[in-house]
């Protein structure tokens, strides 16, 4: 076998989402795309605001001498100033450019705080449920994950990290709000979690990081506000991307920004500003960073997902379904009406609807469903959803 057997192995963990989609890509074949009803994948469908479309093509004409040439490996000096502003109001702490990297992406720059921070063996706590693809970013640099899970509607769950903490804890990676539950961590919270990792830092002699993982930050909705996490600890980086608020997935650009307070400043930006080069990435697309520069105070609109999850959270309620109803990202995460996940994922199937089960990240007895989709596919579900879960109840 010439595929390694690590890679095999990530790819039977990683295959849920994979699963559903080429099921549904069978299913659509067979029967229609408008008689499939695939929620499996969150991928945006909302499209740019406007405004991305006018600088694109503004700065695509510019054809001076180096505009297509590398840049600092950090990203071009003005694009990180306009993003630490942006940073500065939102984090309640003042960042400035040097405390920010343009990357390739969310996925880029946890890539590049793993490389950087990770010696072999360290451990990583994520929370379940959990974006899956965190377990491999941990181990592409020599990291351990441990799993805390968090409470029933989906709140950090403070006891179970401080009983997670070790020696060998380096990271507290979080996601707010939360892909797949919509969950975002009050401001109370997050000031707790900050002050219980500063003490165990204390204890063990070490500095333990909080690293929030932020791409859906702008997505929230009943007028939800994200709260700064930078004012928790000194030791916390944030990292996100254009690829949800802005709609920008496959452009592949984001950014990761260090308190400017925190611990060994110096050495770890230039850590990870090495990571960003040798890590392949060399730089973030120097297109995209101009074109982002520009729209740092427009997102796409946020009332078209808002009305698509009340329309969910219709359809859902009418077939008896329970759920913490989401606050932002563009998820819901219903519990399934029998303990298998996996076996209710196939019920649905048979009704043509593509969910996720819960297990692929880390919540079995749960599945997501993704509302990045158009309002009549949510609508016309509803049968499908009530028939789902009458024939689990009489199965």
């Amino acid at each position: 076998m010439t595929v390694a057997e690590k890679m095999r192995d990530f790819a039977e963990k990683s295959s849920w989402i994979r699963k559903m989609f080429e099921e549904g890509a069978k299913m659509k074949a067979e029967f229609g795309v408008e008689n499939v009803f695939d929620f499996s994948l969150g991928n945006p469908d909302v499209p740019p605001p406007p405004e991305f479309s006018e600088v694109l093509r503004e700065l695509a004409v510019n054809d001076r001498a180096g505009v297509h040439a590398y840049m600092p490996n950090g990203g071009y000096p003005y694009v990180r100033e306009a993003v630490a502003a942006t940073l500065a109001a939102e984090q309640e702490v003042a960042i400035d450019l040097g405390d920010v990297l343009m990357t390739c992406g969310a996925a880029g720059a946890l890539n590049v705080v793993m490389k950087s921070l990770l010696d072999p063996g360290d451990e990583v706590i994520i929370l379940a449920p959990f974006f899956v693809e965190y377990h491999f970013y941990v181990d592409n640099h020599g990291g351990v994950t441990r799993v805390v899970s968090t409470d029933d509607e989906f709140n950090l769950d403070l006891d179970a990290i401080e009983e997670a903490l070790t020696a060998k804890t380096k990271v507290v990676l979080i996601n707010s709000p939360n892909n797949p539950t919509g969950q975002v961590y009050s401001r109370e919270s997050l000031a707790r979690l900050g002050q219980l990792l500063d003490r165990a830092g204390n204890k063990f002699c070490t500095t333990i990081y909080l690293v929030a993982d932020e791409p859906y930050r702008k997505i929230v909705f009943d007028g939800c506000e994200v709260p700064p996490v930078m004012t928790a600890t000194a030791n916390t980086i944030v990292v996100s991307s254009y690829s949800k608020d802005l709609s920008l997935p496959g452009e592949r650009i984001g950014y990761l920004a260090v308190h400017p307070d925190i611990k060994d400043k110096v050495a770890l930006l230039d850590a990870m500003t090495l990571a960003n080069r040798i890590l392949g990435f060399v730089n973030a697309p120097a297109l995209m960073q101009r074109v982002v520069a520009e729209l740092q105070d427009v997102t796409v609109d946020i009332s078209i997902y808002e009305r698509r999850r009340q329309l969910f959270c219709t359809v859902l309620d009418a077939a008896g379904f329970e759920y913490v109803k989401p606050r932002g990202a563009f998820y819901l995460f219903p519990k399934t009406p029998i303990d298998d996940d996996v076996e209710f994922c196939g019920i649905l199937q048979q009704e043509k609807i593509l969910g996720v089960p819960g297990r692929g990240f880390g919540a079995p007895g749960y599945f997501r469903l993704a509302f990045c989709v158009q309002d009549e596919v949510i609508e016309r579900s509803a049968e499908g959803f009530m028939a789902a879960m009458a024939r689990a109840i009489n199965r």
